[in-house]
């Protein structure tokens, strides 16, 4: 997709991957309309983020947000190799994309930091330093060799 983007940052794009979520299009007066809270979420089995999560079949997460995954575009992307490896079975929404064959490609629509601290990571994080030192691992390794 040649003009892929988000129509927060810009509202004349021809291929609006991330968009304004449509109840939210009527909406004058912004003060606490967002997406808030925790909203669950269905993972794709044998999925990336499910290994990361340890495995389970569902998760609930905090967002707070306006835009969601443009769902016109989940087929071209999809057979493009992103995979919607989370969904949220009440209302549809993509709550997480990535790729396949890559080591760590991993979008998440929700706060991950709002769950996480110092001692209890959140499972991306722990997931994303853990896929940096593997891949420095390996490089180091093609080096020596």
């Amino acid at each position: 997709l040649k003009d892929a983007n988000s129509t927060e940052m810009d509202a004349s794009t021809s291929d609006p991957v991330i968009s304004l979520m449509e109840e939210q299009k009527d909406v004058v007066n912004l003060g606490g309309t967002m997406r808030l809270g925790a909203w669950d979420c269905e993972l794709s089995e044998n999925s990336l983020v499910q290994r990361v999560y340890g495995g389970v079949p569902s998760i609930s997460e905090r967002h707070r947000h306006r835009y969601e995954f443009n769902s016109a575009y989940k087929k071209t992307l999809e057979d493009a190799g992103l995979s919607t490896s989370g969904i949220n079975t009440e209302t549809g929404l993509v709550e997480i994309i990535e790729l396949a064959d890559h080591p760590w490609f991993i979008g998440v629509q929700y706060h991950p930091e709002y769950k996480s601290t110092v001692a209890n990571p959140h499972p991306l994080f722990v997931g994303l330093v853990k896929a940096a030192l593997d891949h420095k691992l390996k490089r180091t390794q093609q080096v020596s060799s």
